[in-house]
């Protein structure tokens, strides 16, 4: 019995035969893991990621976290919570897809660049690298849902700030005014503040991951870690993630919602805007809905993307 290899991480999975998987059949298990679990990942936090969209965009509507909760409730009860949950799926299931189906092929990167041997481990600096890396190409399909997703989110704040007259309730109704206003390159409205936040976002977030499981390995295999140190490793990766990207994301939705109104402002000057006209705490609207939401979401996203990418490796060994 010998160490079994992940052709695309090099990360060591089990103790089992040795066998090579073809690239394609690693890539196509890493893309469907990755997509189940950012569909766990938006499930579970959807409602707090509504509240956290409603805040960033219209914090002056709302004293907090609670009273737009309540508000969004009693105004358009427990499906506006969910409201923009079809793009939404679509957005993470897309980004986690990509994400981890690039992050092998970033980690051989990587590798590569640091003279790593193939069968050596990449330490968790050069994971985040490549985590970071990765982000990068996942932002491309991203960005397009994300701007539907916010965009429906906020739909009655728009009405309410007499923004909009015409509502769209509908992802192909919002899909339908994005392309008849500002064409095809309409839905990439906020893509250099995604890659902003992105890039640098996921070295934090898999680094947060990779430094966590390494501390409840301590000194063993990472990869033989039960259910509950991968939640609180997954918890503790998407607070790290937010900590340092919700300023960025907080201009990122002011882009995507605001240029429904006309041609947005850039990130600097939006930042420069909102700082000046609100103060600086207004980036940071929305936050604790955006902490509570990270923990469950992401905890269920690396439960579920660990979990079933070990199945189907183990399904694809025993053929």
């Amino acid at each position: 019995m010998g160490a079994y290899r992940d052709l695309a991480s090099g990360d060591t999975l089990g103790s089992v035969e040795e066998h090579e998987i073809h690239p394609a059949i690693q890539a196509a298990i890493d893309l469907t893991a990755g997509a189940a679990g950012a569909a766990a990942c938006v499930l579970t936090g959807q409602p707090f990621d509504t509240v956290k969209v409603k805040m960033q965009t219209f914090p002056y509507m709302y004293k907090g976290l609670a009273d737009c909760f309540l508000k969004t409730y009693n105004q358009v009860g427990v499906h506006g919570l969910y409201r923009g949950t079809s793009p939404a799926l679509l957005a993470y299931v897309a980004q986690g897809s990509v994400l981890f189906l690039c992050y092998g092929f970033c980690q051989q990167f990587v590798r590569k660049v640091a003279r790593v041997e193939q069968s050596a481990e990449l330490n968790d600096f050069e994971t985040a690298t490549a985590g970071s890396l990765a982000s990068a190409f996942a932002a491309l399909v991203l960005c397009p849902t994300e701007l539907v997703k916010c965009r429906l989110q906020t739909m009655h704040e728009m009405r309410v700030a007499g923004k909009t007259k015409h509502s769209h309730n509908t992802i192909w109704s919002m899909v339908k005014s994005i392309f008849m206003k500002d064409g095809p390159l309409g839905f990439y409205r906020g893509l250099s503040t995604t890659l902003a936040q992105e890039i640098p976002g996921y070295f934090f977030y898999f680094g947060g991951y990779e430094i966590s499981r390494s501390f409840f390995a301590s000194g063993g295999s990472k990869d033989e870690l039960g259910p509950v140190p991968l939640m609180l490793s997954g918890s503790f990766a998407g607070v790290c993630l937010w900590l340092i990207i919700f300023p960025v994301d907080c201009i990122k939705s002011r882009i995507q919602v605001l240029s429904m109104f006309g041609k947005p402002a850039g990130l600097i000057k939006t930042f420069i805007n909102v700082v000046r006209n609100e103060g600086i705490l207004a980036l940071y609207s929305g936050l604790k809905a955006t902490l509570i939401r990270a923990i469950p979401s992401n905890a269920a996203l690396f439960v579920v993307y660990e979990y079933s990418r070990k199945m189907m490796m183990n399904v694809v060994e025993e053929y």
